[in-house]
């Protein structure tokens, strides 16, 4: 079994975060083992890297206030490399070897649920990414996700195509993974905004030319592309093909990385987020700050979701006690939280809790996700 990455090194390696020294405590008893299994490599990697910087600034941010309870987290990193088997392993050697109190992750749908296998026999708390899946998750009483469900993604972009932008007939380009589960909802509640999805094409999770797919788009001259993705190579095909119709993305592509990826064709797609970090809500902002202060860069969405997960099982073992009462610490983790990305009610049948109304709208311009005003109403 290969080795489990030691995050206080991890640490060292990064700039120093910006905690006043007074303030800084010493953690003084044996630390809390968290395993997080998170893609930092493989297709979906331009998740899983932001996921695990703010896990990584969260878990040092908390060990400086003196940890939970005197414990300072230690997060033990597996990378599943975007695919379930590996996720299985990894969590196997996690729970049995290690035996870790606690799982994040992980990235990816498949990863998630493959192991949610594990986990939930054992009720050993588990805080996913992903976003819920297939109906098997819904069975299962100890594990929440920090992400919206697929509905409430597919709601986002119906809501603004209908409302702002007018849109009866859409186009749709999405992946064979996230971007799969987010159209199986999307054509089940399209109807109930009045909109025929005129053309929907899919294709291979990290595919670098999609071109074929959205000349077909194209052809159903349709007045707005939504793309689901965690890739930037549709947003590149759509402009090359000259898709003269707004473009909406997904929660899924708003990161820098992307951005960047996307070159010129990121130019005015919007996207339904949560945070917008060039003007992020009042309670955003110190993350924020604090993100930047370590990084030099802004967070997005993932990276608050990160930091969020390590906030969260703080929470937790701060209320709930290491004790080997599985029952009682699955019970605490789903109540409500209020995190840097959502307020969460984790006993909802979604396991998030997470409200259509919470989404903030952003459009890219000149490499930056500008603030639109506009919002869904209560």
């Amino acid at each position: 079994m290969r080795s489990l990455l030691n995050i206080a090194a991890a640490i060292v390696a990064t700039a120093s975060c910006t905690i006043p020294a007074a303030q800084a405590q010493t953690p003084t008893k044996p630390p809390l083992l968290i395993g997080t299994i998170l893609s930092v490599t493989g297709p979906i990697a331009g998740v899983g890297i932001p996921e695990r910087d703010g896990a990584l600034l969260a878990q040092k941010f908390i060990n400086s206030k003196g940890g939970v309870n005197g414990r300072p987290i230690q997060l033990l990193i597996e990378d599943d490399a975007s695919n379930p088997d590996t996720a299985v392993s990894r969590a196997n050697a996690l729970i049995r070897s290690s035996q870790v109190k606690a799982l994040i992750g992980s990235t990816g749908i498949a990863s998630t649920v493959a192991v949610g296998g594990l986990t939930d026999p054992i009720k050993l708390p588990q805080v996913a990414f992903s976003g819920i899946g297939p109906a098997v998750e819904f069975k299962r009483s100890c594990i929440v996700h920090l992400l919206p469900p697929q509905e409430l993604n597919a709601r986002a972009a119906l809501v603004y195509a209908k409302d702002v932008l007018g849109a009866k007939r859409i186009g749709v380009l999405h992946d064979s993974g996230y971007g799969q589960a987010v159209f199986n909802s999307m054509k089940q509640v399209a109807p109930e905004y009045g909109i025929e999805l005129a053309q929907v094409e899919k294709f291979e999770i990290g595919a670098t030319d999609v071109t074929a797919q959205a000349a077909k788009v194209k052809a159903a001259d349709p007045q707005a592309v939504i793309i689901v993705a965690s890739s930037a190579a549709p947003f590149r095909n759509v402009r090359d093909i000259r898709i003269a119709a707004p473009v909406i993305g997904s929660i899924a592509s708003s990161s820098y990385e992307y951005i960047k990826a996307m070159g010129e064709a990121a130019e005015g797609v919007i996207f339904p987020e949560f945070l917008i970090a060039e003007d992020p809500l009042p309670h955003q902002r110190t993350f924020v700050e604090q993100f930047k202060a370590e990084y030099g860069r802004l967070p997005k969405n993932f990276e608050a979701a990160g930091w969020d997960s390590v906030h969260l099982v703080a929470k937790l073992f701060s209320e709930a006690e290491d004790n080997g009462n599985s029952q009682a610490q699955c019970a605490a983790l789903r109540t409500k939280f209020k995190g840097t990305l959502a307020d969460y009610d984790f006993a909802a049948q979604d396991l998030t809790g997470m409200q259509l109304t919470g989404f903030s709208y952003s459009q890219v311009k000149n490499g930056a996700f500008i603030r639109l005003p506009f919002r869904i109403a209560n």
